[in-house]
C-alpha cells in the first residue's frame, strides 16, 4: 500500500533521480542514485548492489579476502564479493529540500535467495525491536556536533589518500571563539546556517525540538522528540547527512567526530534517551522514581556496560571523551538527574515523562547499533530482574566498574560478551570485530611509524574521522 502511495506522489511531483541509501557498519550513509523508471522498477523487484561497503574499514581499505572462498569470513554466500539485492522502505521517502528534484529512501540488504543480509545493522534493530513483543522503545535524540568554515577552496593531491589511508583532513576556521555556553551573541554568527538547517529538518519530516551553541568553537547541540527505536535511528541517519551536506553547499564544514584534533575543540557526546511504552503507558515511571521495570532495564545497562560501549563509541578518537568530571562517564553508574553518571535517570514520582539518558555515545556512532545495544541490554536485566544499586551522587568517586577507556580494551569486552554473541550472533559479532581490529592496527601502526603521544587528538584520528563522519 505505502509501494502504492510512493508510486502516485511520484507521478505529481518533478522527480528526476532518487538516492537509494542504506547505512554501513560504521553508520555512515551510502548511496545509488538512479532514474525514476529504475527506481520504481526497484519497488517491485528491489535493486543490486556490491557487498563491498561492508567490507570495508573507515578508511576504505578491504579488510577480507573477498575473492577466496568463503570470502575470507568462512561463508560461502560472501565469495567474490557478490552483489546483494536491496528493498526500497517506502516509509522511508524523502525529497531532498536542497536537491528538489532528487529524492531519498533507506533500504534493507537482503541476499539474493532473500535471506536478510547478515551485516544489516537495520536488520539487527529490528530483530531485537520484536522481542520487546507489545512494548516500544521510546528514543528521543541529543546529539553535539561542529560547525565550521571551509577555509580551502579547492583539493589537493595531499588530500587524496588511498584504500586504509586517508588523505589530509581539509582545512577549517573556527566560526565562533566558543567557551561562552548558550552565548546569544554566538548563537547569531551561526544563524544563516543554522536557521537553514532547521528549514531543512523540518521538510524531511524530522522532530526538532531544539539547537544550541554549546561548549566549544562551533560546538552545536541537536535534540529531537522522542519516537519509535527504528524510526529515531532513521532519523539520525537522515540528520548526519541532510546536515554535512547542507553545510557544504554553504561554505561551512560539519563534522559529528567526537573531538577534532584542533586547538580548544572540547569532546561532542550524543545523549540517548529512552523508555519503555506500552499501552501509552511509561513502564519506567515509579513511586519515587522507578518502577520494578525501570531498575531491572537500568541494571541491565550498567552490567553490560562495557561489553556494549563500543556500539556507542565505535571510534579510536571518542575514548577521549571519557574522562574524570567531565560533561562524560568514566564508569558504569547511574545518578538521579546528574550529568556526571552513566546513565541519568530523569522523572519520577510516576511522572509519564519518566526516562533515562544513556551517556557513554559519541556521535559518530551508527544508530542501529547503539540503540539495539540498549535493547539486548535492557531486556537482560528484565528477564534476570536485575538491580542497579544505590543512586552515585558523586559518579566520579563511585564504587562503580570503569568503563573502557580505549577502543582496544572495549572490543575485548565485546568479544568476551555471551549475552551478545547471542543476541547478535557469532557471525556478526567475529565480524564486526574483525573490522574494528583492522581500524585499530592501522592507529596502532600509524603511532610506532611517527613516534607519536597519544596525550591529545593525533593527524591520524583527524584524517580518518573528521571528513568521514
Amino acid at each position: 500500500m505505502q509501494a502504492r502511495e510512493l508510486k502516485e506522489r511520484l507521478e505529481r511531483e518533478p522527480v528526476e533521480m532518487v538516492r537509494l541509501a542504506w547505512a554501513d557498519p560504521h553508520g555512515a550513509s551510502r548511496a545509488k542514485a538512479v532514474s525514476l523508471p529504475v527506481f520504481l522498477e526497484a519497488l517491485e523487484r528491489g535493486y543490486n548492489i556490491n557487498v563491498a561497503t561492508t567490507t570495508l574499514d573507515s578508511a576504505g581499505g578491504r579488510v577480507f579476502q573477498s575473492f577466496t572462498p568463503g570470502g575470507g569470513m568462512n561463508l560461502p554466500e560472501m565469495t567474490g564479493s557478490p552483489n546483494l539485492v536491496i528493498r526500497p522502505d517506502p516509509s522511508t521517502y524523502r525529497a531532498l529540500p536542497w536537491e528538489p528534484k532528487v529524492g531519498w529512501i533507506l533500504c534493507d540488504e537482503y541476499f539474493r535467495d532473500g535471506t536478510p543480509f547478515h551485516f544489516s545493522p537495520r536488520h539487527l534493530l529490528r530483530k531485537q525491536i520484536k522481542r520487546l513483543g507489545e512494548r516500544r522503545l521510546m528514543v528521543g535524540l541529543e546529539v553535539e556536533w561542529y560547525l565550521a568554515r571551509v577555509a580551502e577552496e579547492r583539493l589537493t593531491e595531499e588530500h587524496v589518500g588511498v584504500p586504509g589511508v586517508r588523505g589530509r583532513a581539509i582545512r577549517t576556521c573556527p566560526i565562533e571563539p566558543g567557551y561562552s555556553y548558550h552565548s546569544e551573541t554566538n548563537l547569531d554568527i551561526m544563524q544563516p546556517v543554522l536557521g537553514e538547517l532547521a528549514r531543512t529538518y523540518s521538510a524531511l519530516g524530522l522532530p526538532l525540538r531544539s539547537i544550541e551553541n554549546e561548549w566549544g568553537p562551533g560546538q552545536v547541540e541537536c535534540t529531537f522528540s522522542a519516537q519509535d527505536a527504528l524510526r529515531t535511528a532513521d532519523d539520525l541517519v537522515l540528520f548526519r547527512t541532510a546536515t554535512r551536506q547542507v553545510c557544504r553547499r554553504l561554505g561551512c564544514f560539519a563534522t559529528f567526530m567526537a573531538r577534532p584534533a584542533l586547538k580548544g575543540y572540547y569532546a561532542s557526546g550524543w545523549h540517548l534517551h529512552q523508555s519503555l511504552v506500552q499501552h501509552d503507558r511509561n513502564l519506567f515511571a515509579g513511586d519515587p522514581l522507578l518502577s520494578s521495570t525501570g531498575e531491572a532495564w537500568l541494571g541491565g545497562l550498567l552490567e553490560h556496560a562495557a561489553a556494549s560501549t563500543v556500539f556507542a563509541t565505535p571510534t579510536v578518537n571518542g575514548y577521549r571523551r571519557f574522562k574524570p568530571n567531565s560533561l562524560a562517564p568514566d564508569r558504569a553508574g547511574w545518578g538521579f538527574d546528574n550529568r556526571g553518571a552513566m546513565v541519568r535517570v530523569i522523572g519520577g514520582g510516576n511522572d509519564p515523562a519518566t526516562r533515562m539518558e544513556n551517556r557513554v555515545g559519541e556521535p559518530a556512532a551508527n544508530p542501529y547499533l547503539y540503540i539495539a545495544s540498549q535493547i539486548v541490554s535492557g531486556l537482560d536485566g528484565i528477564e534476570r530482574n536485575l538491580k542497579p544499586g544505590r543512586r552515585d551522587d558523586e559518579p566520579y568517586a563511585a564504587n562503580r566498574p570503569l568503563l573502557p577507556t580505549s577502543l582496544e580494551q572495549a572490543l575485548h569486552a565485546l568479544g568476551a560478551s555471551g549475552l551478545y554473541r547471542r543476541q547478535f550472533g557469532h557471525v556478526f559479532i567475529d565480524y564486526y570485530l574483525r573490522l574494528k581490529r583492522n581500524e585499530l592496527g592501522r592507529y596502532r601502526q600509524w603511532l610506532e611509524e611517527n613516534r607519536v603521544s597519544e596525550a591529545e587528538p593525533t593527524q591520524w584520528e583527524q584524517d580518518e574521522y573528521f571528513d568521514f563522519f
